[in-house]
């Protein structure tokens, strides 16, 4: 269990967040920008690993993070994550304990809480609570036999400036790519390659066009005088915040206020 992301294990297992790790990284390591395996890892993953079944939803999701060094110096994170199905008969077999053990202990809170009999307590609970506590179970549970398991992963691209679409459409396209039933025109392993060792980064005040794994990807970098790279879509900011709150945070940095953003 992941106790960083706050575990409460009055939760149902498949609502739990477990510990996650990184699998593979390459380069092994750059010596101007040197892998934080620690930070990438728990910014990939903020709310740790998390299984999924086949009654949940399972769209992959995109997000960002920046990591800013002592020297100011910035790294852009982009990440993608979906979940892939677990065939791993120890882990599946696992949860299903884990489930035993949790309705065993809700069981018992249950029946301490009442301390009565079996039948007291079935006829305790009226109609309606019967109901709600049935689906319940049945949309929050875990059937070896019956249930597919799921588990959440990640595929990352960390660059120098913040190129946000040209690295969501790649990642997209490697995903597309990974979980395709027909296999792309070449190994997976090329098309890595190429975007870390091939592809460089265009000239200020020029674009870049060059090839994913199914069609070809631009961007763009502003010139000496133009304003810094910003590819990040305002609309989200609108939808995140709102008109009214954002007006207030644009004139908080006109003012030069302190200004704090709490999120989960």
């Amino acid at each position: 269990p992941s106790f960083v992301a706050g575990e409460n294990f009055d939760q149902s297992p498949l609502r739990r967040t477990f510990k996650s790790k990184v699998l593979a990284h390459y380069p092994q390591n750059i010596e101007w920008n040197p892998f934080d395996q620690d930070a990438v890892n728990m910014l990939c993953m903020p709310k740790g690993l998390s299984f999924r079944t086949q009654a949940d939803n399972r769209d992959p999701q995109l997000h960002s993070f920046i990591i800013t060094r002592e020297d100011g110096s910035r790294t852009y994170g982009f990440v993608l994550t979906f979940y892939e199905e677990v065939t791993s008969k120890q882990i599946c077999t696992a949860m299903q304990t884990l489930y035993q053990m949790h309705n065993a202990e809700q069981y018992s809170s249950v029946c301490a809480s009442s301390s009565c009999s079996m039948d007291s307590l079935a006829s305790s609970i009226d109609e309606g609570d019967a109901t709600s506590l049935a689906k319940l179970q049945r949309y929050n549970s875990y059937d070896i036999s019956r249930d597919t398991l799921y588990v959440s992963k990640c595929i990352c691209l960390i660059t120098p400036l913040p190129f946000m679409q040209a690295c969501k459409k790649f990642l997209i396209q490697l995903y597309k790519a990974v979980t395709s039933q027909q296999p792309p025109p070449l190994p997976l392993e090329s098309y890595i390659h190429n975007i870390l060792y091939e592809v460089p980064l265009p000239p200020p005040g020029r674009s870049l066009k060059f090839y994913g794994v199914y069609e070809p990807i631009i961007c763009q970098r502003p010139g000496p005088n133009e304003l810094p790279l910003s590819d990040y879509p305002l609309r989200e900011v609108f939808e995140l915040l709102g008109l009214e709150n954002l007006v207030q945070v644009f004139t908080c940095v006109l003012l030069e206020m302190q200004i704090l953003l709490y999120s989960q």
